[in-house]
Parts: C-alpha cells; structure tokens; sequence
C-alpha cells in the first residue's frame, strides 16, 4: 500500500511538473504581460547599481520593496543610507533618514520614469511603451520597453524574467547611465499590510512640499 502511494506522489509531482512547464510563459513578453495582469502584490529584497556610460559602477544600494496595486509601493534603502520612499496612491514620500528630511507630492498615477511606479502601475503598457522581445541570457528571459513619451526620464527600459519571475530591472537613462535592479526572495500576490504604505513624518523632521 504505501508503495503505491509513493508511486501515485511521484505521478502527480510528474503531472504537477508538467503543467507547470506547460503553463510557463515562453517569452520575455509572456512574462511581463503575466506580470502586470496576474500580479497584484510583491515584494522582494533587492540591490541597485548606477552604472556610467562605460558601465562602471558609479552608486550601490540595497533593501527591501513592496508593491500593491494600483499606485502604491514602499522601497526602503538600507545601505549605504537609510531612505524611504512610501506611495499610498495618492502621494509620494521621500524620507531621508540622515537628513532628517522628508519631501512629498502629489502622486500623478500611471506609469512614468520611475521603476517604483513602472511596477506598480495599472495603466496599458501598450499606451506608454513600445514592447519587443530580446534574446535570452542564461537564465533570463529579456523584455524591451521604449518609452513613447520623449519626457519618460529614460530612453531604454529592460526586464529580465527568470522562469516566469521578474528578476532584473535596466533603465538606461539620456545621459547613458543605467540603473540595474536585481531582486532576491521575490513574492507574489502575498498579503501585504496597508501601514506598509502610509507614511507619517517623525516628530522635528522637516517637511518639504505640504
């Protein structure tokens, strides 16, 4: 009897594999469209690198991001500054920790230049940008997106996918500068708690743009 049931778990793991192969999106494209369609919720840790022209290094930093759809996201820097910038939809915070210093705005929705707002969007992509798949690398599946906007802050946007999970982010800017967003332990659609994304100055920190 347990034979038979250790025969039929390794059935169904088989089975289990398989659809998930099947079900798995075949181009970067696929998976981006996944993304903004069947994602509402994620968060992951995650490290950034401004890049010059010549691709040296030129800025590192790395921390935590949550993003809940629409228009709301929080991206804590914890190295090599401490900074916060917390959208609750309607207004944008920035936070700098050692500047004791926050500025807020209103937040204009949709997409626009920033990583933060590209994810957490909700508008069509096919509105704002012109979408083309790239080449695979290694593991990485690569998606382009060119900003139809001239005012976009970025001339070039590329998302790499790893079996289906969005793993990489490059922006390149008109300078020739590229900010890469690589993400570790991402998670979807998990429950994300709505203080998350509410932001209230501490005490004696001066406010800008209220």
């Amino acid at each position: 009897m347990k034979r038979l049931l250790i025969l039929a778990a390794m059935f169904l793991l088989g089975m289990s594999s398989a659809m998930a192969a099947t079900n798995a999106p075949k181009s970067g494209v696929d998976s981006l469209r996944r993304f903004f369609h069947e994602v509402n919720s994620f968060s992951a840790r995650f490290k950034q690198v401004v890049l010059d022209e010549s691709l040296k290094p030129i800025q590192e930093s790395s921390g935590t991001l949550w993003i809940e759809r629409p228009n709301k996201f929080r991206w804590d820097y914890e190295k090599p500054y401490k900074q916060q910038i917390v959208a609750d939809g309607k207004r944008l915070w920035v936070y700098d920790v050692g500047l004791q210093q926050a500025t807020v705005r209103d937040l204009t929705g949709g997409l626009n230049d920033t990583p933060a707002m590209l994810l957490a969007g909700k508008g069509r992509l096919d509105d704002n940008f012109t979408i083309q798949p790239l080449d695979a690398q290694g593991k990485l599946m690569w998606v382009q997106l060119k900003p139809r906007h001239k005012d976009s802050g970025y001339d070039d946007i590329r998302i790499g996918f790893a079996q289906g999970k969005l793993r990489v982010i490059e922006m390149v800017d008109g300078f020739g500068h590229t900010t890469r967003v690589t993400l570790e332990s991402p998670r979807e659609n998990a429950r994300i708690e709505s203080a998350r994304f509410s932001f209230t100055p501490p005490e004696g920190v001066d406010v800008v743009g209220e």
